[in-house]
């Protein structure tokens, strides 16, 4: 776009920006996040709530260019929400998005104006300076938190008015007007617990644009709030939305974000499709670069709903859309990956179309749609909700996504229970992940891979050393995912050295065992346990050993395992990863 700052601009200034003013580039995460409470990313403070928490030590993980260690961040992190799938296809509904955002734990100590809250002043005069100098833009107005406009009994309404900021804004843009909200300006928790505390935000155009969080408290499950150790600063900006307000749009669509994808579709077809089109292709994009495949559970059934929504469509028009993603983002996010993009969307497409036809004529032969049948009909068929309220017309008036997603919710609390009757209440293990099977030769399958996946963790303790300590896993039929807190990359020769004492120690054809008994008499044994876990008094050890007795593999889990490594087969790690700020992602295979 000549003339004009684009997308890859925006991005270099604001990284550029921060980093002048010490702070760590820190690269996104994956969109499959370490934090059990979330299906996907949402923000760009995801993968740094442990470091608000006091998990984690900032200046352990983060260096600036000259080697010095630094508390400060800055980052831009790919994001997607599903609550806005249904809305996709509006003047501003994404599904997939990237967020810029500084962070600082406990690293911005600015005395101005005699701030309780360490950093206040320095946090919002950066977002002010970049705004009105770097960019060049006018702000409309900013807003802050003033309990008194939170409805009575909202769990937020006892946290004071943000006097501190309201004053900082004064003295730092005192032409720029100050507006008090309530609960819009308090943000988060993400997921079910973590940080959150109030907010200040910055309006450009009439649009918000950008949310300067100040953690101040640890929100539990039960919405009760504690004083965090480490205050610390969370900053995010859409860059979407910023580049619509930079390059004078009426919407994110017209910006060169979606141009590029939206000029590739036919002409006849309406704005909203074009829009649809263009959002899911990146979603589909980033989602299956990042490890996902499409399934009928969690992360993998967002993505086929997003596949099977534009195949429903015009299947024709899609594949050149992926080229386009790949042109707009490859120097932003280099992992993405065509070929494989490829691949899984023309398997889900070749399965999808074979019952397509078949199910959207049982659609039409129904006189009404209720949830129930709707339901019936994706059971049957694999039609996503949003197609058959879409095709169904009038006959679909009564069915709303929550009913839908209601009934879907109480098949999987069926199809669980008759799993756990069949397997022992082995479907489930630590929360980690979830075991899904539907025969008894998928069940073998994950067996071996959860074995191996625990002579994994232990040979990575033993080529990298005790600091590995297990962060999640998640195991399907094809695949084990394992994430481990560790600072840097493994190197591919310690990847081969983890590989080849795996399957050395399945040589071995270790003996699997397992005991019960209590939690501390556990520990003291030795055995290892996920860290974020709360495990009941009474626990299971699963170890590994051989014929002399050496342990191989010692940890607290809920089964299921082989009863000797032998008949694991031949491990393979396929691909290692940054999930998160010094967490290390591994994907690992075996075969027979």
């Amino acid at each position: 776009m000549v003339g004009v700052m684009d997308s890859n601009e925006i991005r270099r200034k604001f990284l550029k920006f921060f980093e002048a003013r010490g702070h760590a580039i820190v690269k996104s995460s994956s969109l499959i996040p370490d934090d059990p409470s979330v299906l996907l990313t949402t923000a760009g403070m995801q993968q740094f709530k442990r470091y608000f928490t006091g998990e984690l030590d900032a200046e352990d993980n983060f260096k600036l260019e000259n080697g010095k260690p630094t508390k400060n961040t800055v980052s831009v992190q790919k994001c997607f929400r599903t609550s806005d799938i249904d809305e996709v296809g509006d003047e501003r509904h994404l599904t997939f998005f990237e967020m810029l955002g500084n962070f600082s734990f406990g690293g911005y100590f600015s005395a101005g104006g005699g701030s309780s809250f360490g950093g206040k002043e320095e946090a919002i005069r950066y977002g002010y300076e970049f705004i009105t100098k770097e960019i060049g833009l006018t702000i409309d107005y900013v807003t802050v938190f003033d309990p008194e406009k939170v409805e009575h009994g909202d769990w937020r309404s006892g946290v004071p008015f943000d006097e501190e900021s309201y004053r900082i804004w004064r003295k730092i843009a005192p032409n720029v007007e100050i507006r008090r909200e309530g609960g819009d300006n308090f943000w988060g928790p993400t997921g079910s617990e973590g940080p959150c505390g109030p907010t200040t935000e910055i309006y450009v155009g009439g649009i918000e644009i950008w949310n300067i969080v100040f953690n101040q408290f640890f929100c539990d499950s039960e919405k009760k709030l504690t004083p965090l150790s480490i205050q610390g600063v969370d900053t995010g900006m859409g860059l979407e939305r910023l580049a619509m307000v930079v390059q004078k749009k009426e919407t994110v669509f017209e910006t060169d974000l979606f141009q590029s994808l939206i000029h590739l579709l036919p002409k006849e077809m309406d704005i909203r499709t074009k829009r649809i089109f263009s959002d899911h292709a990146r979603g589909i994009a980033f989602l299956i670069s990042d490890g996902v495949r499409p399934s009928n559970k969690e992360a993998g059934y967002v993505l086929r709903r997003l596949m099977r929504r534009i195949i429903t469509y015009h299947e024709s028009s899609i594949e050149p859309l992926f080229d386009a993603v790949i042109k707009e983002y490859k120097t932003a996010y280099p992992a993405l990956n065509i070929e494989i993009i490829r691949e899984v969307f023309r398997g889900e497409r070749e399965k999808f179309s074979k019952t397509l036809v078949s199910g959207l004529r049982a659609l039409e032969g129904l006189p009404s749609l209720d949830a129930m049948s709707a339901f019936k009909l994706y059971e049957s068929y694999g039609i996503p909700y949003e197609i058959i309220k879409e095709r169904a017309g009038v006959k679909a008036k009564g069915l709303t996504r929550e009913a839908f997603d209601a009934e879907f919710k109480k098949h999987q609390e069926i199809s669980r229970a008759g799993k756990e009757a069949k397997f022992g209440g082995h479907g489930l293990y630590l929360k980690t992940g979830e075991v899904t099977v539907k025969d008894e030769s998928e069940l073998e399958k994950v067996t071996r891979l959860h074995t191996a996946t625990h002579l994994m963790h232990a040979g990575l303790r033993a080529v990298l050393g005790p600091e590995v300590k297990q962060n999640g896993s998640d195991i399907t039929v094809e695949r084990t995912r394992f994430d481990f807190s560790f600072a840097r990359k493994v190197t591919p020769e310690e990847l081969k050295k983890v590989e080849a004492w795996v399957n050395e120690a399945i040589k071995k054809d270790l003996t699997v065992e397992h005991k019960e008994t209590t939690y501390e008499e556990a520990i003291k044994e030795g055995a290892l346990g996920f860290f974020r876990q709360k495990y009941p008094p009474k626990v299971k050890i699963y170890s590994m050993h051989d014929k002399e007795g050496n342990v191989y593999s010692k940890e607290l889990c809920g089964g299921p395992h082989v009863e000797h490594t032998g008949t694991v087969g031949t491990f393979k790690i396929l691909k290692e990863e940054s999930s998160s700020a010094g967490v290390r992602r591994i994907r690992g295979a075996v075969e027979q």
